[in-house]
């Protein structure tokens, strides 16, 4: 008798462990992008292109656990003309995010930056709440982004209501830790790129000081005040002057982008 209700209490155990571990995954509203997207930038420095930067939205056959129904996006970089001579760039960044919760499965990174080069792939393991680099698992939130899935879970964010100095926050796997993103909204402005004017609203990121910027008024980056929340514009100030990053050509867009009067 006494066997039986320690079975009975085993089982019982294993079963309520087992429950514990079910993972709810997110969920999001994805009005502003769809295959076939591509956005093209370029990149100057002063008045010289320096280089051009491609993003893509593509179709795969690839799924994440439980056979979720995948998007393979694709962000790619280099150096044009003369810069290559003096500081070759070729980067790429690929992501395979779930359709539903626009969250990474499978990261990839490949840069090559003046012959520094770093090779990153992250497996994602959602269900388990791991992330293995190919050597050791970390522990990760459900839904955690990664560098590139990031640009396009931001774009799924509730914005119609933003007031001036909300700050938009979620978390970032990035070179083996976890990071907290913070984009802080401070207007609306209209913005003239090469390819005409267009109403944005305006963002900073909330940076580590002393990181990669000294504050977070070195970067800004307008948004296309629409449904397609597009990155027009971003200004970055390094120590020998400004980058700017602008929107030059795009394509398979969801929505019409219009440009203002």
């Amino acid at each position: 008798m006494k066997k039986g209700i320690l079975f009975f209490a085993i089982v019982l155990g294993a079963l309520s462990l087992k429950s514990s571990q079910v993972v709810t995954y997110p969920s999001v509203t994805n009005n502003s992008f769809q295959p076939g997207e591509k956005l093209r930038y370029r990149i100057t420095y002063g008045f010289v292109d320096a280089g051009e930067a491609v993003l893509e939205v593509k179709t795969t056959t690839k799924t994440g656990s439980g056979g979720r129904e995948l998007l393979h996006v694709k962000g790619t970089g280099k150096t044009l003309g003369g810069f290559n001579a003096v500081y070759k760039v070729n980067d790429v960044y690929e992501s395979y995010i779930d359709k539903k919760g626009v969250f990474p499965w499978m990261f990839v990174r490949r840069v090559d930056e003046g012959g520094y080069k770093i090779n990153q792939d992250y497996a994602f393991k959602h269900d388990k709440l791991k992330v293995n680099n190919g050597k050791k698992d970390f522990t990760i939130p459900v839904g955690i982004q990664d560098m590139i899935s990031s640009f396009y879970y931001a774009r799924t964010l509730n914005f119609k209501t933003a007031k001036k100095g909300q700050i938009f926050e979620f978390k970032c796997f990035m070179d083996d830790e976890i990071w907290p993103l913070k984009v802080k909204y401070v207007g609306d402005e209209t913005i003239s790129i090469r390819k005409g004017k267009f109403k944005c609203m305006k963002f900073v990121p909330v940076v580590q000081t002393g990181r990669y910027f000294k504050s977070e008024n070195d970067v800004n980056f307008w948004v296309t005040d629409d449904e397609n929340r597009i990155p027009i514009l971003i200004k970055a100030k390094i120590p020998v002057g400004t980058v700017k990053l602008h929107l030059v050509e795009w394509s398979g867009l969801k929505h019409d982008l219009v440009k203002a009067k």
